[in-house]
């Protein structure tokens, strides 16, 4: 069966959101980034101050002198998620699988839904109306994959709605410019037009393999696959399973290393709890670091079978965090649980007699902090992270379910 699927997406979406509550802000170029400096970074730009040569990752001081004009709002993550989440709900009207990418954009897979809704294009206009209902304006890719779906919707078109038929993907593909295909960044398009004069999808596809691999490596297959609008990537809809999640906001934006690991520690900690008082276990976990100046860097992993926590996370830590810019947030979640009696600690696997000393201290530990509270008792391992900044930090950290 021909797959249908559709990708909805909102050009800046928390500028489109703030223009609902704020009408000031429409027609006029406009940026989200940090309050109060000028060294922070653009996070989003309309497509006005896109014309004025502002782009995202911009300095905000560059920003406002190549455009005068610009109004700098501040991010507003309530304000966005509340309006995802609206948007979720539509798109669960129309298919039980759906899957939403980053705010304002959601991938849905319409296959077999053609008794209920009609053609794809059919249910991507009724989708693109419902959302203007929001005051919101959006524009639906809709195609038989998600790569050529999500390139659609960044082609605007009148009506909202740009529809590539099936065994149509490479030709709508190949006047379009190298980088709008996935995996292709400055350095490579930069590769792509001074060595081989290559500036077009189109161009692109009819390169050999060994030209490909020249300049791709191992990806180079991958690369030909996308150029000819070849993607099989599924639709993965949204986690229902139980999500396990702890996060702690930094009363000062902090860049010591020291103190940063021994929240992570506590984080973790609390989360290792919860799974030991569910008689549960994690299969995954990740880690988000937000910046002072509200950029992001997050990382997944896959957890092995030993009781060990905090170490792949440490892991995930000394990945992440090499930018030289404070922290405001750390957030850890675990996901894919399942049923265990294993004893989850922060230490790392031993024998199975320093496991089992382990899981004693861990279950004494836990009887005093359900009597007298978080801020009590702490692993050593853990305070030699940890100063003594941190500790209030952690007292009182509840139930941050992601």
């Amino acid at each position: 069966m021909e797959r249908d699927i559709l990708h909805l997406h909102v050009p800046a979406f928390p500028i489109a959101v703030a223009r609902v509550l704020n009408h000031g802000l429409r027609e006029r170029p406009v940026a989200v980034a940090p309050s109060g400096s000028e060294r922070g970074v653009v996070l989003s730009v309309s497509s006005e101050a896109r014309r004025e040569g502002v782009w995202k990752g911009m300095p905000v001081g560059r920003a406002l002198k190549r455009c005068p004009a610009l109004k700098v709002i501040a991010p507003d993550p309530l304000l966005v998620e509340r309006a995802s989440q609206r948007l979720f709900n539509m798109a669960a009207n129309y298919s039980p699988v759906f899957e939403p990418s980053r705010p304002g954009h959601i991938y849905l897979d319409m296959t077999g839904t053609h008794r209920l809704w009609g053609r794809a294009r059919d249910a991507a206009m009724r989708l693109s109306r419902e959302v203007a209902g929001l005051c919101l304006r959006a524009f639906v890719g809709v195609s038989g994959n998600k790569m050529v779906s999500s390139i659609a919707s960044r082609l605007e078109c009148p009506d909202g709605v740009r529809d590539v038929d099936h065994g149509r993907e490479a030709s709508f593909l190949a006047p379009l410019r190298t980088d709008v295909l996935p995996g292709i960044g400055d350095v490579r398009r930069r590769t792509l037009l001074e060595e081989l004069n290559i500036r077009l999808v189109g161009e692109l596809s009819a390169l050999d393999m060994g030209s490909l691999r020249m300049i791709f490596g191992p990806q180079a297959s991958v690369i030909r696959q996308r150029a000819l609008g070849i993607d099989p990537a599924p639709v993965y809809p949204a986690c229902k399973k139980p999500v396990v999640s702890e996060e702690i906001v930094f009363e000062k934006d902090e860049n010591d290393d020291q103190v940063l690991l021994g929240a992570l520690a506590g984080l973790v900690e609390i989360c290792g709890r919860r799974f030991r008082d569910a008689k549960s276990r994690p299969a995954k976990a990740a880690l988000l670091i937000r910046y002072s100046d509200l950029a992001e860097a997050r990382c997944r992993i896959s957890l092995g079978g030993g009781s060990d926590l905090y170490t792949p996370l440490k892991g995930l830590f000394l990945k992440l965090c090499i930018r030289r810019v404070s922290v405001r947030l750390m957030r850890v979640w675990f996901w894919d649980l399942s049923s265990g009696m294993i004893q989850l600690s922060l230490f790392k696997d031993g024998s199975p007699c320093e496991v089992k000393r382990a899981a004693a201290v861990t279950d004494a530990m836990d009887r005093i902090r359900k009597r007298h509270g978080e801020g009590l008792i702490h692993y050593g391992h853990q305070r030699l992270y940890t100063s003594e900044r941190t500790f209030p930090l952690l007292q009182g950290l509840g139930d941050c379910r992601h």
